[in-house]
């Protein structure tokens, strides 16, 4: 296949209001280089809601549809039939949502879609947590980080939902999990996801936020990369429900990502024993799934 990722066909132009080394920005760079022009968005309340630029101005090259918190995936499938009723089936829809408008307040609309199997892909950037809104804990943010309403002692005692598990369990055709630090393997996926054209696609897209996890803005694709390099977020698909492969992972000390945070940064040691072993339980149970496939 041809990578034209950096052809410099470019469809977000300078001039977004993102916050320096955000992560939900590479993402939209990415994906829509990936995607090309003949693509519609659809944007929940959320970070992407603000970067894109105030009306009438825009920092996007394709249309987008802003919508309420809880209806990305109900405002796309409906804009996919009214493509539908006037012959447009070069046009490919996208749902981008954060992780608050898709684990916790959209997931109502997205199971519903999903099950409906209807045909858009469906794009959660994930900075763990309602970075919009000032940093507050979302069910995808981790077990130890420290949000604005988990403060003191009183940081994040569960674990991370497990999104892409929930959307497989749907049988849907196609899901994977990506990063803004592996471009080539986002860019095949989401090709991958709009050659499929029956039923809903799902991307889980690891974006790191500076400014809510407490580092550097010129380190956001180190952090990204580290994440999957130590099995905090590794990279891999799942085809119709029950296929699953494994892209991409490490054998790096989870330690070594969590120290590049603030967020982690009152973690004791024995706090980071408890992660690593949960790291590598669930690495485990992945490989289990991959190689029954």
């Amino acid at each position: 296949m041809k990578n034209e990722l950096y052809s410099g066909a470019e469809y977000l132009n300078p001039g977004h209001v993102g916050c320096p080394g955000c992560g939900a920005t590479i993402a939209m760079k990415l994906a829509l280089r990936a995607l090309g022009e003949h693509t519609m968005l659809v944007i929940p309340a959320s970070c992407w809601a603000i970067i894109g630029g105030n009306y009438p101005q825009s920092s996007l090259k394709v249309p987008i549809l802003h919508t309420a918190f809880a209806t990305t995936a109900a405002a796309a499938s409906g804009l996919r039939a009214a493509l539908d009723l006037r012959g447009d089936r070069e046009t490919t829809i996208v749902g981008w949502a954060g992780d608050g408008g898709t684990f916790d307040i959209g997931f109502q609309a997205l199971s519903a879609a999903a099950e409906r199997g209807e045909d858009f892909i469906y794009v959660c950037y994930d900075n763990e947590a309602y970075m919009n809104t000032g940093v507050q804990r979302s069910s995808s943010t981790p077990w130890g980080a420290r949000t604005m309403t988990t403060p003191g002692d009183k940081w994040k005692r569960t674990y991370k939902k497990n999104i892409v598990e929930i959307m497989a369990a749907h049988r849907i055709p196609y899901a994977a999990t990506a990063s803004i630090a592996y471009p080539e393997d986002l860019e095949r996926k989401l090709r991958k996801a709009a050659s499929i054209r029956s039923g809903l696609r799902f991307i889980h897209l690891y974006s790191s936020c500076p400014t809510g996890w407490g580092f550097a803005p010129e380190h956001s694709v180190r952090v990204a990369r580290l994440a999957v390099q130590t099995r905090a977020f590794p990279l891999y698909e799942v085809e119709d429900g029950t296929t699953y492969a494994i892209n991409q992972a490490g054998d790096k000390p989870v330690r070594e990502y969590l120290r590049t945070q603030s967020r982690f940064r009152h973690l004791s040691d024995e706090d980071i024993a408890q992660i690593q072993k949960y790291v590598d339980q669930e690495w485990k149970r992945l490989v289990r799934k991959a190689e029954e496939a």
